[in-house]
């Protein structure tokens, strides 16, 4: 069944229709924050695979792998759960703060993680392509947090956000 869904705010007026049938949604790979979660994992999976592949031992280096493939599967598991439609079936779990929360542990770990491999990447172009990237994530992770924020903990509007205050 066909539903149409009106936001209303105090500049701007979105409608958004949807259908309810169907197994996989599509329009969320389209999104914003659909393409947000792509981009997650593709840059988690290159930074990883630039510390990976050049093979040192230093503790600091596995660290980072393990953060970085650890949240990468994360979040694809994050993208695959709203792509399949798999939160409106598992009610028992707040998936909105679940995310939240796992969004702004992994931004923390994975800014940690890229800190030590740019402080011990002695000049080797792997490790600081690899921090490079991991400071990307960090990034694209805080944008993320950001959004999840405003949908967890967002403002109720008030009805006085149209007024300015010049001083």
């Amino acid at each position: 069944m066909p539903h149409t869904i009106v936001t209303t705010t105090s500049t701007t007026t979105t409608t958004t229709s949807s259908s309810d049938g169907g197994f996989c949604n599509i329009g969320y790979a389209r999104s914003f924050q659909g393409l947000l979660k792509i981009g997650q994992v593709v840059i988690l999976l290159i930074a990883f695979l630039c510390v990976y592949c050049k093979g040192f031992s230093y503790s600091g280096y596995r660290y980072f792998e393990v953060v970085t493939a650890w949240f990468l599967i994360v979040f694809l598991i994050f993208f695959l759960m709203y792509l399949f439609r798999l939160q409106s079936k598992i009610t028992c779990i707040n998936w909105t703060l679940t995310e939240f929360l796992h969004y702004a542990v992994g931004g923390i770990l994975v800014f940690i993680a890229s800190i030590v491999v740019a402080v011990k990447s002695h000049g080797i172009s792997a490790l600081i392509a690899g921090s490079v990237f991991g400071f990307i994530a960090t990034f694209l992770i805080a944008i993320s947090i950001w959004t999840s924020y405003k949908v967890t903990c967002g403002s109720q509007p008030t009805g006085e956000s149209d007024h300015v205050l010049i001083m």
